[in-house]
């Protein structure tokens, strides 16, 4: 008996030796060489993971910046021209600097704009309420308001305005990762540049319904109306789908749309609050005619 149990630990012994050598062979066989380079790229990035420079995290950006020897057409968005920098000068090659970048909400319901004409008790989910629920404007095109975009967020810098069920972006936070714009089933985040001074114009609204019927949806609706088109100076106002549209990259921010629009559909960010008009003086009270005086005789 105790033979027969040595036999089978002998066999057993044997058998893991045996399988251990044929393992390492293998792994000699088929080991990938890895560049340290990735390692000392990986460990300048944020480590944020929000995939906002379209790679699946941190480690598959490094890996395609040491990959390709350059930077062109690769950018971490939270770690911006400083990370952009070091990564750069791992590789030993020059970047570009990119114009900083800020998500931006293009809905504007309020309690007069946008008022509920239903309920929704339901899935607190955008995607899921997207596929079964015009929402409870009526919109649909606006905003859902359940938060998908803020639960995408890992920097903290978007929150639900609880008055008009909208979420509001810190640009002092946003990374322009565009992880909320990607979470918006509605696609009603985009990215835009910060603009000079953070200042910025534009359309806040992407409702392609026609006049009539967007302004019977929200008061605030773009109407394509085209009068801010026909007052931009630089071209760089279009109207498609009954909807007008802000280049970025054109806009001077002369803010004459703004003032054009009938709808305030149009948003302008960052501008000082203008002047209040001193006000005038009261008019003097006009004097009280005189009596005439009579001359005895």
């Amino acid at each position: 008996m105790t033979n027969d149990i040595l036999i089978a630990v002998a066999v057993l012994g044997a058998l893991g030796i045996l399988f251990a050598v044929v393992l390492f062979i293998v792994a000699q066989k088929f080991k990938v060489e890895e560049n340290p380079l990735i390692d000392e790229v990986a460990d300048v990035l944020p480590g944020a993971n929000c995939g906002g420079c379209g790679k699946a995290g941190c480690r598959a950006f490094a890996e395609a910046c040491v990959q390709q020897g350059n930077m062109e057409g690769l950018r971490c968005a939270p770690g911006g021209d400083a990370v952009a920098a070091k990564v750069a000068e791992l590789l030993g090659c020059a970047v570009a600097q990119g114009e900083p970048q800020v998500a931006v909400v293009r809905c504007n319901p309020s309690c007069k704009g946008a008022s509920r004409r239903s309920n929704y008790d339901g899935l607190r989910s955008c995607a899921f309420q997207n596929t079964v629920y015009t929402g409870e404007s009526g919109c649909p095109f606006g905003c859902l308001g359940c938060g998908d975009c803020v639960a995408a967020c890992q920097f903290d810098a978007i929150k639900m305005d609880p008055e008009t069920g909208v979420p509001v972006v810190d640009a002092d936070r946003c990374t322009a990762c565009g992880a909320c714009a990607k979470a918006c089933p509605r696609r009603i985040i985009e990215l835009r540049n910060k603009g000079r001074k953070d200042r910025r114009v534009f359309v806040s609204c992407v409702n392609k319904e026609k006049g009539a019927q967007a302004r019977k949806t929200c008061d605030n609706a773009c109407i394509g109306c085209g009068k801010c088109e026909k007052v931009c100076p630089m071209g760089a106002i279009t109207i498609a789908d009954n909807l007008s549209y802000i280049d970025f990259t054109k806009c001077i921010a002369c803010r004459k749309c703004v003032v054009e629009c009938p709808t305030h559909a149009i948003h302008d960010v960052g501008f000082p609050a203008p002047a209040k008009k001193p006000e005038a003086a009261p008019a003097p009270a006009p004097a009280a005619p005189q009596a005439a005086k009579t001359t005895a005789e």
